[in-house]
């Protein structure tokens, strides 16, 4: 079965995240000055596989608010199984969750 990013959750209203949204685990480096460096992901597609991505590139990151919750949006390229991706790793603060939009 390919390997597929998205389809779990779209958000279309204003103020929220846009494009499919997928939850992810993710192995991050918090620096000392409080930078988030995601260096490894885990992603389950809809049959249940789980896949493990470990070259991430990250292009650059900025803080955001969406309906008062803070996160920080990291815009990276990913690479899978020859295959290239942008996407946003997005990691929520108040719940200390990590989601992943494809774009």
């Amino acid at each position: 079965m390919g390997f597929r990013l998205g389809d779990i959750q779209e958000k279309k209203s204003a103020g929220e995240l846009k494009g499919i949204q997928r939850e992810i685990a993710c192995d991050c480096w918090f620096t000392s000055q409080g930078r988030t460096m995601p260096r490894i992901i885990k992603v389950m597609d809809n049959a249940g596989f789980i896949y493990t991505i470990k070259d991430i590139e990250i292009l650059y990151s900025e803080e955001k608010t969406y309906s008062g919750i803070p996160t920080i949006e990291h815009f990276c390229k990913i690479r899978f199984n020859g295959m290239e991706r942008y996407v946003k790793l997005i990691y929520t603060k108040e719940n200390c969750k990590w989601a992943l939009v494809a774009v």
